[in-house]
């Protein structure tokens, strides 16, 4: 078809709101999907070329997805800590004993949600731990970079 370049950009968004996102997050979000995807070609050269597992690779590419969430978590003003416990929470909610298909194809959408916004009061607590240790009143055991 040799209008469809022509059909699609009339389908294509005229904005572009970088105010709404951020640099760092911005600069993340493409970082993590650019190193996930050499993290998959890692694995593919061992599915289906039979080449050994480089597994200093993987470790790098594993490394380099963390720097790039580090960069989204700190756009966003939340920690790794807090990201893990509501990712529990949430597969908590999923997966209330164990891992069934069942479970994975009938999702709870709205109770999932809840348990990734969490409690209010513990929102509040962590904002208010953040905006401390913005302010140079961090906790003694937490390394100053």
């Amino acid at each position: 078809m040799k209008d469809y370049i022509e059909k699609a950009m009339r389908t294509c968004s005229p904005g572009f709101h970088k105010e709404l996102v951020g640099t760092n997050a911005l600069h993340g979000a493409i970082g993590v999907a650019t190193e996930a995807g050499e993290l998959l070609d890692a694995v593919k050269k061992a599915l289906f070329y039979g080449k050994p597992v480089d597994e200093t690779n993987i470790l790098e590419e594993c490394g380099d997805i963390l720097w790039y969430m580090a960069a989204i978590a700190d756009h966003y003003g939340f920690t790794f800590e807090q990201a893990m416990e509501r990712n529990i929470a949430k597969l908590k909610k999923r997966y209330p004993e164990k891992f069934t298909e069942e479970f994975a194809e009938h999702r709870d959408l709205t109770s999932e949600r809840k348990a990734l916004e969490g409690d209010e009061a513990f929102r509040r607590d962590q904002k208010a731990q953040m905006d401390a240790i913005k302010r140079g009143k961090s906790n003694a055991d937490e390394p100053s970079y």
